[in-house]
This record gives C-alpha cells, sequence and structure tokens, in this order.
C-alpha cells in the first residue's frame, strides 16, 4: 500500500515579509531620485575624466583645491566656448533642415501626410501651457546642471571623500578593498568619457570635412548628429545615415549616393582604424549587452537614460568582476 504524499508547507517568516516591503519602498525612493542619482552619475563620470589632471598638477606642488578649481574652469570655459562657437550657425542650418525635412518625406511618400496645417487651430488654446511647460523645464534643467557642475566639483576637491565614508561603514581593509575597486570603476570612467569625446569629435569632424567636399546641404548639424549618434554603439551610425541620405537625394540621385558613400566611409575608418586605436580595450562590452543595456536606460530614463547606459555598464561589470575575484579568493 502506497504511503501518502507528504504536503510540503511554505512558511515565509515575519523577518522575510518586512524585509521584502523594505526592499520595494527602497527600490519606489530610488525611482522618486532617479534625477539625483543621474546628478551623481554624470558628476561622478566629470570627476573621472578631470582628475587625472588635477594629481598632474598636485605633483607639481599646486593645492589640490588650486588645481581644482584651475582644471575645472578651463574644461567649463572650454565647453562654453566650444558651444559658442558651434551653435549659432548651427541652430541656423537646424533650423532649415527641420523645415526642408517634410517637404522631402512628402517627395518619397506622397500619401504619408507628415503634416496636417488645418489641424495646428486645434492646439492653440495648449499654447500657454505649453510655453509654461517649456520655462519649467528649462529651469528645472538649469537647477540639474549647476547641481551636477558642483557635485563634480566637489568630488574633485576632496580626494579621500569615498574611503573617509566607507571607513565609517566598514573595516579598514575590506573598506580600503572597496575603495580600490573604486579607483578602478573611476580609471575605466576616465578613459571612457575621453575616448568617447574624441571618437565623436573625429566622427563628427570626419561627416563635415566629407558632406561639405561633395557639396550637401545642411552639412554642420548632419555631422553634428553624426557625432553624438556616436555615443550609442552600432546603432548610432547606422540611424545618422539616413537623415544625410534624404538630404542628398532631395538634391540629386548622385547626391544621395554621396551621402551614403560618405557614410560608409566614415563608418569603415571608425570601424577598422579610430575605434581600435581610440577605444581599445576601454569597454571590452559584449554588442548584446550593449544593446540591452541601451534598450533598458532609454526605457527607464529617456535620452539620459541612453547615454549613461553604457558607463553604467561598465561600473556594474567592474563590480561584478571584483565581487566573483573576492569570493575566488575567500573561497
Amino acid at each position: 500500500m502506497e504511503k501518502p504524499e507528504k504536503s510540503i508547507k511554505i512558511e515565509i517568516s515575519h523577518r522575510t515579509i518586512i524585509f521584502t516591503f523594505v526592499f520595494f519602498l527602497f527600490l519606489k525612493f530610488l525611482w522618486m531620485i532617479k534625477d539625483l542619482l543621474f546628478s551623481f552619475l554624470i558628476a561622478f563620470i566629470i570627476m573621472s575624466a578631470l582628475k587625472p589632471a588635477v594629481i598632474f598638477l598636485t605633483k607639481k606642488k599646486i593645492p589640490r583645491v588650486i588645481a581644482s578649481i584651475i582644471v575645472y574652469f578651463i574644461a567649463v570655459g572650454l565647453f562654453i566656448y566650444g558651444l559658442a562657437f558651434i551653435i549659432p550657425p548651427l541652430f541656423k542650418e537646424s533650423l532649415q533642415l527641420l523645415l526642408t525635412v517634410p517637404l522631402v518625406i512628402e517627395n518619397f511618400w506622397p500619401n504619408l501626410t507628415v503634416l496636417n496645417f488645418s489641424t495646428l487651430t486645434s492646439y492653440l488654446p495648449d499654447i500657454t501651457s505649453q510655453v509654461l511647460n517649456f520655462i519649467r523645464n528649462i529651469f528645472s534643467n538649469t537647477l540639474f546642471v549647476i547641481s551636477t557642475l558642483f557635485f563634480g566639483f566637489y568630488f574633485l576637491v576632496e580626494e579621500n571623500f569615498i574611503k573617509d565614508v566607507l571607513t565609517k561603514f566598514f573595516e579598514v581593509k575590506k573598506a580600503q578593498v572597496i575603495n580600490d575597486v573604486f579607483n578602478r570603476i573611476e580609471k575605466r570612467m576616465s578613459n571612457w568619457f575621453w575616448g568617447e569625446t574624441i571618437l565623436m569629435l573625429l566622427v563628427g569632424l570626419l561627416n563635415f570635412i566629407g558632406f561639405s567636399l561633395v557639396g550637401i546641404k545642411y552639412a554642420l548639424p548632419l555631422a553634428v548628429l553624426a557625432g553624438l549618434l556616436e555615443v550609442i554603439p552600432n546603432l548610432g551610425p547606422t540611424v545618422a545615415a539616413v537623415p544625410a541620405l534624404l538630404i542628398g537625394l532631395s538634391q540629386s540621385a548622385f547626391m544621395g549616393l554621396a551621402a551614403l558613400a560618405v557614410a560608409f566611409l566614415v563608418q569603415q575608418l571608425e570601424n577598422n582604424m579610430i575605434v581600435p586605436l581610440v577605444m581599445r580595450k576601454v569597454t571590452g562590452l559584449n554588442p548584446i549587452f550593449i544593446l540591452t543595456a541601451l534598450i533598458i536606460g532609454g526605457k527607464i530614463g529617456g535620452v539620459p537614460g541612453v547615454i549613461l547606459a553604457i558607463p553604467l555598464s561598465l561600473i556594474l561589470e567592474t563590480l561584478l568582476v571584483e565581487i566573483s575575484r573576492q569570493s575566488k579568493l575567500s573561497g
């Protein structure tokens, strides 16, 4: 006679319930302060990028605060000067490009209604609210930029900030291990930032030279778009080639082929020469992992999420590798 099977009891302790509840509250809290976390991450990347220059000056017997102020003001000044130099012509050509694109699309796809001007009157009552939202977004973004710059400067000045915080919560030996991990992350962030910056500048410059030589209109905004999209590996260059192809075809079939040839040539130079020289061993991430990170980053944080997906992936990979290494050593 078969014995009746024993029923399996699953007991959940009060501690597990409380822990799960607190954990989900913590996730909700992180979601609520995601803008602040983005700000911290960008500030950490800025600090990682500028820290080697500060260390160089401190080795020349310059106090760290003075060195940080010099490096920070030079970096911010160059950035503002670059924007002031490129924004006026970029704004003018971009406006012309935006006005031209609907006409170009309509020429290729006559049955596709890009913009129905008769429906614009229905949106007139919303103009005031849209303007107010725009002003609010500008003010919010301004505060975000200022706070991020402040955090970046503070992280740069406080050399042992992370180590001092860790020693309050961990033993000295464990705090040193965690601090070493942060140093590795800083180095990878610095390499990624400068590698990506050089890559974007080179790709944008090569596209601008190519489009200008063959005579394609709106060469500057198309080149800037190609440079900016370079931050999205693999997919960015392909997306950037589409508007260049459309603008070229709007001029003539030959110009369309020329635009495609320029985009293809720049992409080949990028894949076979620029990326191996500039970004060699900087990321080392699998393309599938990169694409997954970009999709998740876009869903969570929109455009900032996409931009920060790669550095976040580098941080997570460094942490996982170090945790695995420490577990092997302890085992």
